[in-house]
């Protein structure tokens, strides 16, 4: 009885052993190893063999991280109070600095994003804001990455996801692009009155040279005037009847 026992026990220890020593990691991942504190080096993929008790082993995943960037108030350049946030993809390069270098890379990483965040979206104007929104993230995405260098992180994009304004200064905006549609309405509608004066005049000109065009221009208001179901018709009457009768009743006298 006392050998089952101790069979048992035996099994039970050789077991844990084997659990405690051997380990498994997948493609993305990397274990750093410690050896009695130190840095004994970076294992993985695949099969890791451990010595219990003495060796430790921290796991890292090097796929790409995608991490959101609370949101942040922030004052613009010329004094317009605003709601930033963003989305930061950044993945870990060198396993070993991620993890002696700084305590927590993922919280150290989205603290570093809220404060530079804020640092780079102040030094703009609202309109700059809204226009330049690729210049800001590349801005954005090289200081954060050569801030997390050292710790073995690479930055690779940042995205600023949504800018939240004022209900007066969303107001404010609607007016002034409903005002700017307003004017480009204006000019076009005015540019289309000078370019048919110019028409008019050109056509003018061609009447007062070929005096057969009037008529034919009479005739073709006369076939258009009695196209329409009107109960009054108004006949044009032409100007040269009446010089001609002027000077008919001159001659007379």
């Amino acid at each position: 009885m006392q050998f089952e026992v101790f069979t048992l026990f035996l099994v039970f220890v050789i077991v844990s052993f084997l659990a405690s020593a051997i380990k498994v990691l997948r493609e993305y991942e990397r274990g750093v190893v410690f050896r009695l504190g130190r840095l004994l080096g970076v294992k993985g993929p695949g099969l890791i063999i451990l010595i219990p008790i003495i060796d430790r082993m921290v796991k890292v995943s090097l796929r790409t991280v995608v991490m959101d960037v609370p949101p942040q108030d922030i004052i613009t350049r010329d004094n317009v109070s605003a709601q930033v946030n963003a989305v930061v993809y950044f993945r870990v390069l060198m396993p070993e600095k991620a993890i002696i270098d700084v305590e927590n890379y993922i919280a150290a990483t989205s603290q570093l994003s809220q404060t530079t965040l804020r640092s780079i979206i102040g030094q703009f104007e609202l309109d700059d804001l809204l226009a330049e929104r690729e210049k800001i993230n590349h801005q954005l995405q090289e200081i954060i990455d050569n801030q997390t260098e050292p710790w073995g992180i690479k930055v690779s994009a940042v995205e600023v996801k949504h800018i939240d304004l004022p209900q007066e200064m969303k107001r404010a905006m609607a007016k002034q692009a409903e005002a700017e549609r307003e004017r480009r309405a204006k000019v076009i509608a005015a540019e289309g009155e000078l370019q048919a004066s110019y028409k008019l005049a050109e056509a003018s000109d061609v009447i007062s040279k070929t005096p057969s065009a009037l008529q034919l221009r009479y005739l073709q208001t006369l076939v258009e005037i009695s196209s329409e179901n009107n109960t009054t018709t108004i006949f044009p009457f032409p100007i040269e009847f009446l010089k001609s009768f002027g000077q008919l009743v001159e001659g007379k006298k």
